[in-house]
């Protein structure tokens, strides 16, 4: 049973303040302590990051939380008292990283001015998300995930027709925002082994929002063409999408003509490749409504495991839609080892996804369990040379929180 591990990596030795809460930010750290950075996540005593009263539950933890903040460790301190303030510029003018996400101008009333850290620690990286970004009307708002999705275009795009547009079925603009930062970090810690100068980096969910929008957002910029949502098909290839089958739904990918002849042998009706209407990948894209009709009619003649397994032997691209349970099953995934039980503060086991990142063909561990609150925080100020009265003295004052360890408590 996995508890915690030795940092390794290529970020072994890179200690990172995390000040973010929610999602965006606490999934960048996450990656970055994936790669062994140590992750100081510093929350307020007040409950903590907030995402720790957010469903779904298992008895008193939140699996929100749970899922992106595996492998840190964890400090409670009032960010707004003297001492407190006075506790987190120590902790910045340690680390290599700091992060938050906060509106801009925060940071600075929780007296860690980036220009006054920058100058007692000239090699600290800062990195901020924000919800719209540095400057602009929206600079000082707050953002959320489907906010953003919805003000970039994201949802114009996804759902059944222009009359039904949705959302992602995960916060998509959040994890990409934090997956963003993350990879400017690590960009910054690569430059500032040259220079020896720390890096601000931003984003916003705004700007990852829009980042996302890859040829959708092209068409615009480049034909004002007006993108609409294309239900479970591809935009603009064909045949590519959902179809139906004798029994289940399946996902079929042709992305080139040598596929689209394979599929048509496969598929019983040969002739259909040579079809004036399909010749080209354009042809099929502008008659795909037809072209889907008739595929459906050839697929319906078989259950739909018979057919993935023929197209993938054909190395034709393709698969079923799963449900969780389904995904999780599935041998591919279970020959991932993608799942990582470990023990959590209380002693409870967590099942856990490890990062998506191998290094040197070697998956990044899982190195610890999502923190209670203040889980570490003795430890974190034993780091900073606290004695053991100043650390009492701090606990007795609410300036800091912890939650000892379940033999602690019940010595």
């Amino acid at each position: 049973m996995d508890t915690t591990t030795t940092p390794t990596g290529p970020l072994a030795g890179t200690t990172v303040l995390d000040l973010t809460r929610a999602l965006a930010g606490p999934y960048a750290t996450a990656l970055l302590a994936d790669l062994g950075a140590a992750v100081i996540k510093v929350e307020s005593v007040k409950g903590g990051d907030s995402s720790r009263s957010w469903p779904p539950f298992e008895n008193e933890h939140s699996l929100y939380f749970d899922s992106v903040n595996r492998g840190k460790s964890s400090a409670a301190v009032d960010f707004y008292t003297p001492e407190g303030k006075d506790l987190l510029r120590k902790l910045a003018l340690e680390a290599d990283v700091l992060i938050e996400n906060f509106r801009p101008g925060v940071l600075v009333t929780m007296g860690l001015d980036p220009e006054e850290l920058r100058a007692a620690n000239p090699g600290l990286i800062i990195a901020s998300v924000t919800g719209f970004g540095t400057t602009g009307p929206l600079a000082r708002t707050a953002g959320l995930d489907q906010v953003a999705q919805g003000m970039s275009g994201l949802m114009s795009v996804t759902g059944e027709d222009a009359e039904h547009m949705y959302r992602f079925g995960v916060p998509i603009v959040d994890m990409c925002a934090g997956i963003f930062t993350a990879y400017g970090i690590a960009a910054a810690l690569t430059g500032r082994t040259r220079t020896g100068a720390g890096l601000d980096i931003s984003t916003s969910l705004l700007e990852s929002a829009l980042a996302l929008s890859a040829f959708q957002g092209q068409r615009y910029l480049s034909n004002g063409e007006i993108p609409v949502p294309q239900g479970n098909d591809h935009p603009v290839l064909a045949p590519y999408g959902v179809f139906k089958t004798a029994d289940i739904p399946v996902i079929i990918s042709v992305g080139n003509d040598k596929q689209w002849l394979q599929l048509c042998a496969l598929t019983g009706d040969p002739a259909l490749a040579q079809d004036p209407d399909y010749l080209t990948g354009r042809d099929r894209s502008t008659n795909r409504k037809a072209l889907a009709r008739r595929l459906e009619e050839l697929l319906t003649a078989r259950p739909g495991l018979e057919w993935l397994e023929a197209f993938r032997a054909a190395k034709i691209p393709c698969g079923p839609i799963h449900t969780y349970a389904q995904a999780f099953a599935d041998p591919q995934v279970q020959a991932l080892d993608m799942i990582r039980t470990m023990n959590r503060h209380d002693g409870t086991e967590l099942p856990l996804l490890r990062g998506p990142l191998s290094v040197n063909g070697e998956p990044t561990p899982v190195r610890k369990a999502p923190p209670a609150l203040g889980e570490d925080t003795r430890k974190i100020l034993e780091d900073l040379a606290l004695t053991p009265d100043q650390i009492e003295k701090l606990l007795a004052t609410g300036i800091v929180r912890e939650t000892p360890a379940p033999d602690r408590v019940r010595a």
